[in-house]
């Protein structure tokens, strides 16, 4: 019990959350490696899945790719890289790839190939070129299942970042790693529930994304239709009836 009181009050303490050490900067840290990893993971994965989901190719590689990925030790190839490599950012940003890409890569593929292949087909009926039918009518039917895999990707790097603390870089596993070798055990709790806390507001927000990309709710056009109540200033002009 005294462990989650230390905790705790480590926690409640202003001090301890200003400085190039306290808990804001350390967050803002984590923050970034995060959204970096993601973000390249989607730059790399996204693509290759949209591509193999309209053309209905590869699909067995890239499954097994994604698997022979994520079977990957975090930690022991991150070790092995910081030996190639030395210290530095690039070493855990190429680690957190592999727990980033799978997702999204599996997300992509399987929401485009989940589309109707009825739609696609009449699409293709009326004239539109391969990119336009990719684009203007697989991906927006696409859209929740792409978001879903965000979301498990999102939720998988920032759990895994924490390593970055491991070759001596920032962000909330410094107070794993930290506590582990003072034997501050309440720094290790703190650390945990910071990346905890983390990763819920970020699925929350995503989830909530995912939700209003549902194909036929509507919901992200009445955020941005003149009717919403986000701008209650503006009403749509109506003609007067003769």
């Amino acid at each position: 019990m005294n462990l989650f009181v230390e905790a705790w009050h480590y926690l409640t303490t202003a001090a301890n959350w200003s400085g190039p050490t306290g808990i804001g900067e350390r967050l803002l840290q984590h923050l970034w490696y995060s959204l970096l990893a993601v973000g390249l993971s989607a730059v790399i994965a996204v693509p290759v899945g949209l591509l193999v989901g309209h053309t209905r190719r590869g699909a067995a590689v890239v499954v097994g790719v994604a698997n022979a990925v994520r079977a990957l030790p975090t930690l022991g190839l991150l070790t092995f890289v910081v030996l190639l490599l030395g210290l530095g950012l690039l070493p855990p940003l190429l680690a957190l790839l592999t727990v980033g890409i799978p997702p999204l890569l599996a997300g992509a593929y399987a929401g485009i190939a989940a589309v109707d292949p009825a739609v696609v087909d009449a699409s293709r009926a009326m004239g539109m070129t391969e990119s336009q039918v990719l684009l203007r009518v697989e991906v927006p039917n696409a859209l929740p299942v792409l978001l879903t895999g965000l979301r498990g990707a999102t939720l998988q790097v920032v759990a895994t970042a924490t390593i970055a603390a491991y070759v001596n870089l920032g962000g909330l596993g410094r107070y794993i790693f930290d506590g582990i070798g003072l034997y501050r055990y309440d720094r290790v709790l703190v650390g945990a529930l910071l990346v905890a806390a983390l990763a819920l507001a970020l699925d929350g927000l995503l989830a909530l994304a995912v939700r209003a990309s549902e194909p036929g709710t509507g919901r992200l056009r009445r955020l941005t239709t003149p009717d919403s109540p986000r701008f209650p200033g503006l009403r749509r002009i109506r003609r007067p009836r003769r």
